[in-house]
C-alpha cells in the first residue's frame, strides 16, 4: 500500500511514481484512483481495460475524464495464444487508445517480442513501453534469441523500455551486477537512452532485492552516462513519455 512505499520513495530521492495494474478488472481502476487521491507522490496510473470487450470505446471515453490515467495493460504474458495481441478484436481497442493520448504498456515473455513489435508497427501513432525488458531468462544466462527479437522490437521508434523487473528473473538469492549487466547493454543498445526510463517492480521485486538495491543496480550501470541523460532516465523520460 502507499503507506509501506512512501518513506522508501523519500529516503532514494524519488519524488513520484506511477502507479500500474495488478490485477486484471476495472475495480483496480477504481482502487488506484482512490489510492491516488490521497497520495500526492502517484503522479500518473496505468490500469486495465478489456481491449476485446464490445464496449471498449465506451470504457476508454469514460476513463478520458480522470486526467490521472495514462495508460492501460493488459497481462498478455500469461495468455495460452501467445499472439492474443495481434487478434482482430485487441487490436481494435489498442486502435482507440491514442485519441484520448492514451500509452499501452506491454507485459509479455521473450517468445512474445516478434508479436509486440508487429502490433507496434501497426499503430506507429501509438506510445508503447516494454515492461521488465520482457523478462529475458537472466537466471540461465541465455540471450541471443531475445536479444534479436528486441531489438527487432525496438526499431519501431513509438517503443519504450522500462528498465524494470530484471532482479526476479535472476537468481533470486544470488544475483549480482554482473549477471544483468548484458541485458542492460542489450536494451540501451536498441532503444538507446532516450527511450528508456527506471522502474522499481516494486513490491514484486521484494522476492529478490528491496527498493534501494534496484535503484542502485540502475544507478551504477548508468554511471557511464551524462547528468543530462541520467535526468531523463530517472524521470524525465518517465514524465515524457506518460504526459506526468
Amino acid at each position: 500500500m502507499p503507506g509501506d512505499v512512501a518513506g522508501i520513495l523519500t529516503d532514494n530521492g524519488v519524488d513520484g511514481a506511477v502507479a500500474v495494474q495488478a490485477d486484471q478488472s476495472e475495480k483496480e481502476n477504481d482502487f488506484l484512483l482512490d489510492l491516488a487521491v490521497n497520495n500526492s507522490f502517484i503522479k500518473g496510473i496505468v490500469g486495465w481495460v478489456d481491449f476485446k470487450a464490445d464496449n471498449i470505446a465506451e470504457r476508454l471515453a469514460y476513463y478520458s475524464q480522470f486526467k490521472i490515467i495514462k495508460g492501460f495493460r493488459y497481462i498478455l504474458q500469461a495468455e495460452t495464444n501467445r499472439a492474443l495481441m495481434l487478434e482482430p478484436a485487441f487490436k481494435q481497442g489498442i486502435g482507440l487508445l491514442q485519441q484520448y493520448g492514451f500509452t499501452y504498456d506491454i507485459l509479455i515473455f521473450p517468445d512474445q517480442l516478434k508479436y509486440a513489435a508487429e502490433l507496434a508497427a501497426a499503430y506507429p501513432g501509438q506510445k508503447f513501453v516494454l515492461d521488465h525488458v520482457a523478462k529475458p531468462p537472466i537466471k540461465s544466462g541465455e540471450h541471443t534469441q531475445w536479444a534479436a527479437d528486441l531489438t527487432l522490437l525496438a526499431q519501431n521508434q513509438n517503443v519504450w523500455c522500462k528498465l524494470s523487473g530484471m532482479v526476479t528473473e535472476a537468481d533470486w538469492g544470488n544475483w549480482k551486477p554482473e549477471d544483468i549487466k548484458p541485458y542492460l547493454d542489450t536494451v540501451i543498445g536498441a532503444f538507446a537512452v532516450e527511450r528508456c526510463m527506471f522502474g522499481s517492480d516494486w513490491p514484486v521485486c521484494l522476492l529478490a532485492a528491496d527498493y534501494k538495491q534496484v535503484k542502485e543496480l540502475v544507478e551504477a550501470y548508468a554511471g557511464q552516462f551524462t547528468v543530462a541523460e541520467r535526468e531523463k532516465l530517472f524521470g524525465g523520460n518517465a514524465v515524457e513519455f506518460y504526459n506526468l
